[in-house]
């Protein structure tokens, strides 16, 4: 039976270094996010919420919405980013159609990541045996943001003070890694990590997923 994991953490945090680890062990890896985006394409019903609660100024010249400028919109402004969550937020069971799928197209022995920034929030959680959530420190983070992304330090405390903090997804997460060191060490928690996780996979021992109590309570 395949097992599908969740991968999640804020920006900075080292989530998609561990997807990239885990990929070249073999893993089968899914960006929820991108399967998100893809639902408010052109004539598609959130693309019409969204305009409707942005404006057309949200919309490239090739007719998509323009990630950059929704980004700014919302990026350090709480009230906006729950207006755009909750028009994201109304597509859920077209989403989980497409996860759904996604999940029966894995062989019987396979390994899947599905990865998203919300995976928690947006209730991905669900379609996962395992939901994995990555840490880092926020001034840590921040340093990594501005190296990365090439953005000043306020640009950086936007982005990263737009998102839920790890603390406040722990609860939700069945397995939490802290990435405060190199690339090296990261890794060598996801190895020692994924064994434990595949050990009690093959011995039939692996435990329910929090997420599912979490999410019971959240509703």
């Amino acid at each position: 039976m395949s097992l599908v994991i969740g991968i999640t953490g804020s920006i900075a945090s080292g989530k998609s270094t561990a997807c990239q680890y885990l990929q070249s062990k073999g893993a089968t890896h899914c960006d929820a996010d991108k399967l998100v985006h893809r639902m408010y394409d052109p004539e598609k019903p959130a693309f019409h919420r969204i305009v409707k609660a942005f404006g057309n100024t949200v919309v490239g010249d090739d007719g998509f919405i323009d990630r950059k400028i929704l980004g700014g919109k919302v990026f350090g402004r709480p009230e906006e980013m729950a207006r755009l969550t909750e028009a994201i937020g109304d597509i859920f069971a077209e989403v989980s159609g497409v996860m759904k799928d996604w999940r029966q197209s894995l062989d019987p022995n396979e390994i899947g990541l599905m990865e998203a920034v919300n995976f928690i929030e947006a209730g991905y959680g669900q379609f996962s045996d395992v939901t994995w959530l990555f840490a880092a420190d926020n001034e840590l983070a921040m340093s990594r943001l501005m190296a990365r992304n090439n953005l000043d330090q306020e640009a950086a405390k936007q982005r990263l003070a737009s998102q839920q903090k790890w603390e406040d997804r722990a609860p939700a997460a069945d397995v939490v890694t802290h990435n405060d060191g190199t690339i090296e060490q990261l890794e060598q928690k996801v190895e020692l990590e994924i064994s434990q996780i595949l050990s009690k996979h093959k011995t039939g021992t692996l435990p329910t997923s929090k997420y599912m109590s979490w999410y019971d309570k959240r509703i």
